[in-house]
């Protein structure tokens, strides 16, 4: 059991902290961006007129990602339905609009490629130190888990995270359920659990679970992304562990 620290707040008797990935651990804006912008373009190009909508709602405005936008927090599976919404606008079927939206996806993420974002300064030293006090450490995304465990091997943090897990079918954030199982598979109560997000489906997700606390980091400082957090941070490092 440890005590955590966060500016004003403390939280006791932690077993347990679950990490989001994209825009917490990660540095991913750059990536994302350009699988948004050019996903648009691909489905523009076979259905004119959907490259606009399609960029405002993946959350891209010029050169800037909004980190509460569907790129950003949204599972590949919603990514691909709500693509496919614009699509079948046109007129065109559903299931042929399932299946651009996938296809455009697909061709998008082989273009950009699969090379994993940098850690934010400081992400490393802060699961380390977190790791040899005992503390089981885990990553639960929106992501899949393939591009979860090829994160933690990428930036080789498989010494410090004893959970990898990723969105693929079922449930997405911030449907408690998946907080319930990232701590059934770590063998801790959710209670005895923190979750450390940048979006306000991390905080919805772990509050009905039964959290511990959950910890809304913003790195650019729009505290709203993290309504619902019992505390905001702008720096991982703020996470401290409080000495015994």
């Amino acid at each position: 059991m440890a005590t955590i620290k966060c500016r004003n707040m403390t939280f006791s008797n932690i077993q347990a902290i679950l990490f989001d990935k994209n825009g917490t651990l990660e540095d991913s804006e750059a990536y994302l961006r350009s699988l948004a912008q050019k996903a648009a373009r691909i489905v523009d190009a076979q259905v004119p007129g959907t490259g606009e909508p399609l960029l405002m709602a993946f959350g891209i405005n010029g050169s800037s990602l909004d980190p509460a936008g569907l790129i950003a927090v949204a599972s590949r599976r919603e990514t691909e339905i709500a693509t496919a919404a614009y699509i079948a606008e046109t007129g065109k079927s559903w299931f042929e609009s399932l299946l651009i939206a996938r296809l455009a996806l697909d061709e998008a993420e082989k273009y950009i490629g699969k090379t994993s974002s940098p850690l934010f300064v400081g992400s490393l030293e802060v699961l380390k130190s977190l790791s040899e006090t005992g503390l089981k450490l885990g990553i639960l995304s929106a992501a899949s888990t393939a591009e979860v465990n090829e994160f933690v091997k990428h930036h080789q943090l498989s010494d410090y995270i004893q959970l990898e897990m990723g969105v693929d079918e079922g449930p997405s954030k911030p449907d408690p359920i998946l907080f319930l199982q990232a701590c059934k598979s770590l063998k801790v109560e959710p209670s005895a659990t923190l979750m450390v997000g940048d979006a306000v489906g991390d905080m919805q997700m772990a509050r009905n679970a039964k959290a511990a606390g959950c910890i809304g980091i913003t790195w650019i400082g729009k505290s709203d992304n993290v309504q619902g957090a019992d505390v905001v941070i702008n720096q991982l490092d703020e996470i401290q562990l409080v000495e015994a």
